[in-house]
Order: structure tokens, then sequence, then C-alpha cells
């Protein structure tokens, strides 16, 4: 599953990465948030910085942070003071374990090919009922942005597909404008689903 352009940019970069400035999406973290229990286990797959850790972990959830890259899980570390574990998507063995996985800009890394047993290595670490959120920049084609970094870029139709076929349902998926850390405008993809 990994691409070594990609690797090679977080492992190269993770500092600059880590420290650049960044919006907390606080509106995308409260609604999912808002449909969990109190201090429900939380995956976060693709944790960065740990920004999103750290915010989940102040609103009382038990979050559980991942990262890919040693450099950046370390980053994380230093942020959340505790550790992150480092695991690819395609290591995630873990079952009904979660009540939650949180993954915001992270599995837009999977190659397309992969993305189903990705999902249905999501779907039997979470509990039943369970929610996962994920944020794709959107597109027809996959292939290497600027810095060498690999995406998906899907569309809409296709991710509802992927996520229809693999036994999620209550699926909604969102589009909307925004960014990203090459500062170019990126169209997005915002998509919940449950277990």
């Amino acid at each position: 599953m990994s691409d070594e352009p990609t690797s090679s940019f977080y492992r190269d970069n993770a500092a600059t990465y880590a420290a650049r400035d960044r919006m907390l999406p606080v509106r995308r973290l409260d609604a999912f948030l808002s449909k969990l229990r109190p201090g429900a286990a939380i995956l976060e797959l693709g944790c960065g910085a740990g920004q999103d850790s750290a915010y989940m972990l102040s609103k009382g959830f038990d979050v559980t942070p991942t990262d890919g890259s040693t450099e950046l899980a370390s980053e994380a570390e230093t942020l959340l003071d505790r550790p992150v574990e480092i695991m690819r998507f395609d290591e995630l063995d873990a079952d009904e374990a979660f009540d939650g996985v949180w993954a915001e800009a992270s599995l837009l890394h999977v190659p397309r090919a992969q993305l189903p047993d990705v999902f249905a290595r999501i779907l039997r670490a979470l509990k039943p009922g369970g929610l996962i959120h994920a944020t794709f920049k959107a597109g027809d084609a996959e292939g290497h942005d600027g810095l060498g970094r690999y995406y998906n870029y899907l569309s809409a139709e296709l991710l509802s597909d992927l996520l229809s076929t693999g036994g999620w349902h209550g699926i909604v998926i969102s589009e909307g404008d925004g960014g990203g850390y090459d500062g170019k405008p990126t169209r997005w993809l915002s998509m919940r689903a449950q277990k």
C-alpha cells in the first residue's frame, strides 16, 4: 500500500508539515462527535501532527491516534504527550473495537484498487452501529500532485458505490471547495457512513 514518493514527502517534511498553519475542521469534528456517546472509543487513521486527536481528547473521547509515517507519529506524540501507533491502513486488524473512525484527509492516499479492502478492515474494526468519517480530494483519475504525493481523486458516485457495495449504510457524502498543503484550490468530498 505504501507509495514511495508519498512516504518520502511525509518523511522528509514531517516537521514543516506538522507546524503548518492548519485550520482545525471543527464543524466536521463536532458533527461526528455529536453522533457518538460520551467517552466513545475513536480510532484516528492518519493523525498527522495530532491536532484532530487533541481536539477529540479534549472533549473526553477515548482516542487511538495512528499514522503510517514514523516521523509524523513522532510529531503527534510531542503534541499529544501519548504514544501514536505507527500503522498503515492495510495493517488495521481490529475486531469491533471502536465506536468511530476518523480519517480526515488520510484515506485519499489509498490506491483505488485497495480501497475495498481498507473499507472492509474499517468496517470490521467498528462496533455495530459504529461511524466512519473521511475526506477525499475529488477528481476523475488517480495520480500524484505537484509535491509527489499520490491521491485516489474520487468522484462522489464512485465513493458512494464503494461504500454501498461494501456493506455500509446511512451514507452521506457532501462536496465543497477548500485548499490543501500545496496552497491550491481543491474540491473536497466529505463522507460519513455507519456499520
